[in-house]
This record gives C-alpha cells, sequence and structure tokens, in this order.
C-alpha cells in the first residue's frame, strides 16, 4: 500500500479508482447543468426584456433567483450532512425542473418568483447556489493531495464555462430556425430542457460512491459546525459577500438584458457572445490552476481579479456594441480566474474537519449579498446606464485590496 494509504497498485498521492470515479461523475454532472443555466439565462433573460416588465419587475426576479440559493444554501450547511449528500443533491435537481417548468410555461411575475426562490434556477454556468456547495464539498474528499485539489477545481470549473458557453450559444437556435420554420415553438417553451436535464442529472446522481457522504462521526458530533475555523471563515465571509455584492450588479442575464436596451443586441448576437466568454473562461479556469500550484491560491485570486474590475467599468463607456462586447470579452478572459482559487483557498484555510461548513457558508455569505446587487441594479439602471457596471467595479476593486491585505499572512494548509 502507498504512502497515501491508496489501494495497491496506484500512484502515491493519485485519487483511488472510486474517488476519479466521483469527480468525473461531478464533472459531468456540472456539465449538464452548465450547459442548462447557459441555455436558460440568454432566454429567461430574452423573455424578460419581451415580456414589457419594468427594471424593478426585472430586478425582482434576480433578487428572487439569488435570495433563493442563500436560503437553500443555508439549510444545505446546516443539515445537508445530516440529510445525506447524495439524497440532498438528487432532491435539488427534481426541485430544479419543477422550476424550470414554471417558466417555459407561464409569465406570470409571482409564479416566475416563487420558482425563482427555490435556488435551482441560475443566472450563470457555475456556482449555482446549494448545488455548487455540496459538489465543493465532495470535490474535497475525492481529491488527494493539495495540488490535485488545485487542479480538480480548475477542472471543476472549466467543465462549467464550456458547457455553459454552448448552451449560450444553442440559445439563439429557437429564433434561428423560427426563420425557416415557421411551427417552431416560442423560445420560451424550449426551457422545458429544465427538467429533462434535472431527470439526467437524478441518474447521474446515484452512481456516486459513500465517500463522498460527511460520515456519521461528523455529522452526530458537532451541534454547530464551525468551530476553529470560524473567524477565518467569518472574515472570508464577510469579503466574499462585498465582492459577491458587486457580481450582483452584472450577471449575465441582466447583460443581455442591458445590452438589448443599450444596443438593440439579439438574442442571437449574445448567445454567441457569451459562448466565446465561455471558452475564454474554460481556458482562463485551467490556467488558474496552473497558477495557482506556482504563486499561491491568494495571489492568483487578487492579481487576475483586480484588472478585470478595471475593464468592467469601461464597458458602458465603449461608444458602440462592437467596442463594448470586444471590452467586455477581453474582461471575461481574465475575470474568472479567481473563482476556482477561491473555492480551493476556502477549504485551505480551514480546519479539516469544518471544510464542508466552511464552503457552505461563504458560498451562503455570496448569495445573501447578491440579491442586493441584482435589485440596485434594475433601479440603477433606470437613474444612469453605466451605473451598475460602476457600482460593480469600485466593490469589486475594494475587495481585491483587502483580503489581499488581511489575508497575505495566512499559510495554506498541505
Amino acid at each position: 500500500m502507498g504512502l497515501t494509504g491508496g489501494r495497491p497498485g496506484e500512484g502515491v498521492g493519485e485519487p483511488p479508482s472510486e474517488s476519479r470515479r466521483d469527480l468525473w461523475t461531478i464533472f459531468a454532472v456540472q456539465a449538464l447543468r452548465a450547459l442548462l443555466y447557459g441555455f436558460g439565462s440568454i432566454l429567461i433573460g430574452a423573455e424578460l426584456a419581451g415580456a414589457g416588465y419594468s427594471d424593478t419587475k426585472v430586478g425582482l426576479v434576480f433578487t428572487a433567483m439569488l435570495g433563493g440559493f442563500a436560503v437553500m444554501s443555508i439549510a444545505a450547511g446546516t443539515r445537508g450532512d445530516r440529510i445525506g449528500r447524495r439524497r440532498l443533491y438528487a432532491g435539488l435537481f427534481v426541485l430544479m425542473g419543477v422550476a424550470g417548468t414554471a417558466f417555459a410555461l407561464t409569465r406570470w411575475l409571482p409564479a416566475l418568483i416563487v420558482a425563482a426562490l427555490t435556488g435551482t434556477i441560475s443566472v450563470e454556468a457555475n456556482e449555482s447556489g446549494p448545488i455548487t456547495s455540496l459538489e465543493q464539498a465532495m470535490i474535497v474528499q475525492a481529491a488527494s493531495t493539495p495540488r490535485g485539489r488545485n487542479r480538480a477545481f480548475a477542472r471543476y470549473n472549466a467543465v462549467a464555462y464550456l458547457a455553459g458557453s454552448v448552451g449560450a450559444l444553442a440559445a439563439g437556435g429557437p429564433d434561428f430556425f423560427r426563420r425557416f420554420f415557421a411551427a417552431v415553438p416560442a423560445s420560451q417553451r424550449f426551457l422545458l430542457a429544465y427538467p429533462a436535464i434535472a431527470v439526467a442529472c437524478v441518474a447521474l446522481v446515484w452512481r456516486l460512491s459513500a465517500q463522498v457522504e460527511a460520515g456519521a462521526e461528523r455529522t452526530a458530533t458537532r451541534r454547530f459546525p464551525l468551530v476553529r475555523s470560524r473567524r477565518r471563515v467569518a472574515a472570508l465571509s464577510g469579503l466574499f459577500a462585498v465582492d459577491s455584492l458587486g457580481g450582483g450588479f452584472v450577471v449575465q442575464a441582466f447583460l443581455v438584458f442591458w445590452f438589448q436596451r443599450k444596443f438593440g443586441a439579439s438574442t442571437e448576437l449574445m448567445g454567441v457572445v457569451f459562448f466565446a466568454a465561455g471558452l475564454l473562461q474554460a481556458g482562463s479556469s485551467l490556467a488558474a490552476g496552473w497558477l495557482a500550484n506556482r504563486i499561491g491560491l491568494l495571489n492568483t485570486m487578487v492579481f487576475t481579479h483586480l484588472p478585470s474590475n478595471v475593464l468592467l467599468i469601461l464597458v458602458p463607456f465603449m461608444p458602440n456594441l462592437g467596442t463594448a462586447i470586444a471590452l467586455l470579452l477581453v474582461r471575461f478572459a481574465i475575470s474568472q480566474m479567481d473563482v476556482p482559487a477561491r473555492q480551493a483557498y476556502v477549504v485551505s484555510v480551514a480546519d479539516p474537519g469544518e471544510r464542508t461548513a466552511a464552503a457552505s457558508y461563504t458560498n451562503t455569505a455570496r448569495y445573501l449579498a447578491r440579491p442586493g446587487g441584482a435589485a440596485l441594479g434594475g433601479w440603477l439602471t433606470g437613474l444612469w446606464l453605466a451605473a451598475p457596471f460602476v457600482a460593480a467595479g469600485a466593490l469589486k476593486i475594494a475587495y481585491d485590496l483587502t483580503i489581499l491585505a488581511t489575508f497575505r499572512r495566512v499559510r495554506e494548509s498541505e
């Protein structure tokens, strides 16, 4: 048996075959979900714009989506390990199918808000509420070394960006084919992809081994799951909340809405834009894993995120659609390199027995803060079209500088 406790025949530092299967199963689920969310975010943004809702009402729907993330993530963090990760994981996908069906069949605003509050309708291809919190906790247990953990989180996010970009590109398909075939259903009906993909995800979830569960000892002995890591997790949660508040101003579905309002950009064009953005993000996510293994997770987080926020502020001041899209794509090429580094950083500075709770609570802080940005974004758009971009960039720059100053002396665990 190797020094790492692996099975005979497995290399030192490599995860056992069962753990590798768990990792690839999680990646497959992530791919399906991101494909759906990339597709859905474009169609949902376009449908909200086409329904004639005011800026405030659109902001309410986005706020409900992000608020649902917060509520359901708290539930996952406090009760998820007791319920069972695989059981809760499958249950969330069932809920996703039901909520997506509501978006596919009605434009009645109260029904859309209730569906959004389930925390399973995402406006981004990755970091999707309680589902993401569960996956991060399971990835940590399946990866065997710090370098392997960094690579796993990089691949996990790369899969999301790549699949999400394909979904965004596919979102332009209904309008394109309707030009040639009048019988093609309304774009809204294509959101019935939600229940179809939910069924496929549930089938994959039950392939996961018992190794991804928290274990009876951990769930039975603690009433509150954070003790030794409480201060660090609290500090990270507060900082992540500031970053997430800024991100809430410019979620992907809002960008579709904004570009249609400002420049009259078509759904097909925005689908292509976010397809390209997803490819850039997938490549940069893989690069982030390589970079983190060389300069450290915190440096990777800050020194890729800071310049991207300067670019974000400049986007609304571009004189035409072409230059605005070009600058947005440059920003996308580096803006998400901090995500896999951030996810790995949380578990690297938390006590090993408290990593599940650390991932869940830091994510919850992000989800609690983000609805404020979404709600304010709709309101600020009515005052000044550039305001959401400026507010988002300023808050995110403040976050970058503060987290570097606060955690630069904290050592990552091995």
